[in-house]
């Protein structure tokens, strides 16, 4: 530690940068330190070093103790690491770009970063210029494109692009329909808690045959829990079926009562004709 700490104050850019790390994580263990961790990160990204420049944008882009949020100042250092093609800067410009934080909101300019980061393997921006291109934003539509990206993110793991893909298998978009594929993508993206694919995965066991109806109520309790309300309504109304679990009124009318407190029109109907009987 103490070599680190001496080669920072000779003004070595690598070690400026590595000793901005420990402080930072040593803050987020609990030892409030984040005015040094962005003191060294400050100092090494002044000297031209990638990784500061976009960790030093990342605090000023995310809400928190490190600095105040200024989109401004997190689109500039951003900038200062994108183009020297950090992969993960170049990601969060195009997503400054798309959602017009600290710069005018530009689609095209969203794509053409987040392309840049896709290209270096960047999951995360494979995934959102997949979605640039299933839906025409940026850039001309082109859902084979989509599938293109969304399939590099999946084989990296990313939840959101395994659930879109699992979404374009489902639906034959930008790829020949394969039900069978759907419910593996579905089942990787949900294996990660995203909340899309666990409905969906839920909803594919419910309908599509071959049928499972306790797999359609584990997954459909999975999101009912974290308060989604059609979830919520289709386990209402497992329970009031008995598919998957054994018929149960009280069970029923507990579920749709949670999901018609949400306004869901569906549930309130269930519920009224439940109860009137």
């Amino acid at each position: 530690m103490e070599d680190l700490i001496f080669k920072a104050e000779q003004g070595d850019a690598e070690a400026q940068f590595a000793l901005g790390e420990y402080y930072y994580r040593a803050a987020e263990d609990g030892v409030q330190d984040y005015e040094q961790a962005v003191y060294w990160y400050r100092k090494a990204a002044e000297q031209g070093y990638a990784d500061a420049q976009y960790k030093l944008g990342y605090c000023y882009d995310e809400e928190g103790d490190a600095l105040p949020e200024d989109y401004e100042q997190a689109v500039y250092w951003y900038r200062q690491a994108a183009e020297q093609g950090h992969a993960e800067a170049q990601d969060n410009l195009g997503c400054c770009y798309s959602f017009g934080d600290g710069v005018p909101q530009d689609k095209e300019q969203a794509v053409y970063w987040y392309r840049q980061a896709a290209e270096q393997g960047d999951a995360a921006a494979q995934n959102s210029l997949g979605l640039s291109y299933e839906f025409g934003v940026g850039v001309s539509q082109d859902k084979e494109q989509a599938v293109y990206w969304y399939r590099k993110a999946a084989e990296q793991g990313h939840a959101q692009a395994q659930y879109a893909l699992g979404r374009c298998y489902r639906k034959g978009s930008g790829v020949s329909q394969d039900y069978e594929q759907a419910f593996y993508w579905y089942r990787k993206a949900s294996e990660q808690d995203d909340d899309y694919a666990m409905f969906y995965l839920a909803d594919m066991y419910y309908y599509v045959v071959p049928q499972d109806p306790e797999q359609a109520v584990y997954w459909f309790r999975q999101v009912a829990e974290q308060g989604d309300s059609y979830a919520q309504f289709y386990l209402g109304r497992c329970y009031y079926e008995g598919k998957g679990v054994p018929k149960d009124k009280q069970e029923a009318i507990y579920w749709y009562s949670k999901s018609a407190e949400q306004g869901n029109i569906c549930s309130q109907g269930a519920l009224e004709d439940l109860q009137g009987k």
